[in-house]
């Protein structure tokens, strides 16, 4: 059984710093990409950053760009988002993906549609 389980979300001032992370089970963690999503009330899913297989390619949204990395350590089956400078425009669910590695990835890496697991979420709020 394939679980992504998210964590280290919560309440923050603007300006501050969160670490999500997402713990991976059921599957060989190593052979697939991971993304991670955000969706915010009243708004679509959208693409937040992504890490290739091997963890030597990163993607970013433009608006967390410089702001936000992802990193990921394959002996531990977890990704991590590193949240810095958080805006209130950052609040909402955070979710992680994972998807398996192909040459297609590249193309889709930044839709939902590319990924087939998916975590349960972690709720993340940034006060003005």
């Amino acid at each position: 059984q394939v679980q992504l389980v998210e964590s280290g979300g919560g309440l923050v001032q603007a300006g501050g710093s969160l670490r999500l992370s997402c713990a991976v089970s059921g599957l060989r963690f190593s052979m697939y990409a991971m993304g991670m999503f955000r969706q915010a009330p009243g708004n679509e899913r959208e693409f937040v950053a992504a890490i290739r297989w091997s963890g030597d390619s990163t993607y970013y949204a433009n608006s967390v760009k410089g702001r936000f990395t992802i990193s990921r350590d394959n002996a531990k089956n977890t990704v991590y988002l590193q949240m810095n400078s958080l805006e209130p425009e950052d609040t909402a669910v955070y979710y992680c993906a994972a998807a398996l590695r192909s040459s297609s990835w590249y193309t889709n890496l930044r839709e939902s549609y590319g990924y087939v697991y998916w975590g349960q979420g972690t709720q993340v709020t940034v006060s003005s």
